[in-house]
């Protein structure tokens, strides 16, 4: 595969416009507002039976920070299990301790529990102290994929981190670019630093179906779904860009 454009889907109808317009692969998850959070047993098991491509859920029981109690940890052991018996083809995960370093111990367990699955490690890196150190660590892991920003807001402004990332990595792992993601800068974004994975919220608001909106409650009642034009527009950039490489 020349490269691989993973998109999120934060709603079910987000799974069908991924795998019609070309994505590679779908991080599934809930809680747009939080950065996305576990979704459901129910919205996993149903975005399985109507995936046609790789399915990641992304591990995270809260919004927030990464650094999780032995609840919330065990809680990412059951959600893991549970990924494994809906047929998922990987998962996200990130744990950090409370001094900016990877938690080793826990993440391998994480890795551990996956099994036959395939791991990426999201953007818990982005708030790591000391990058290339991590980048060794979840390596040593077994993670397949590191989701960056190159410890920036947005991957235009992590760039130059980006392309030392992609260059010390190698063939070991993928770096993988996301957060602000879009088509007018992936061709770029992929000359610049190397890298041939990409990750892409490709997002817009879709409005409400209701007829009946209570206008006491001054509410419009959208919410998160995945814009099939602009996918349609990223892997059109991304196919110019490695057809001429």
């Amino acid at each position: 595969m020349r490269y691989e454009l993973e998109v999120i889907a934060f709603d079910l109808a987000s799974c069908i416009i991924a795998a019609e317009n070309g994505a590679t692969r779908i991080e599934l998850c809930a809680n747009p507002l939080e950065g996305g959070t576990t979704p459901s047993f129910g919205m996993i098991k149903e975005a399985r039976e109507i995936s046609t491509i790789q399915l990641f859920p992304i591990i995270r029981p809260r919004g927030g920070d990464f650094f999780y109690s032995t609840h919330e940890f065990n809680s990412m052991l059951h959600d893991i299990q549970q990924c494994r018996d809906l047929g998922c083809d990987g998962v996200v995960i990130g744990i950090l301790k409370k001094d900016g370093s990877i938690d080793i111990e826990k993440n391998k367990e994480l890795v551990s529990a996956a099994k036959g699955m395939e791991v990426t490690f999201h953007r818990a890196f982005d708030r790591v102290k000391e990058p290339f150190v991590a980048l060794e660590q979840i390596i040593s892991i077994g993670c397949k994929r590191i989701l960056t920003s190159g410890l920036k807001p947005t991957v235009m402004e992590g760039i130059e981190l980006l392309k030392e990332l992609v260059n010390t990595a190698g063939d070991r792992i993928r770096i993988m670019p996301g957060s602000g993601v879009r088509s007018n800068n992936i061709s770029h974004l992929a000359q610049y630093t190397n890298a041939n994975s990409f990750h892409s919220s490709a997002r817009r608001n879709n409005d409400s179906s209701m007829d009946f909106l209570n206008p006491e409650m001054i509410e419009s009642l959208t919410h998160a779904t995945l814009d099939a034009h602009e996918l349609r527009s990223l892997k059109n950039q991304l196919d110019i860009y490695f057809n001429q490489k």
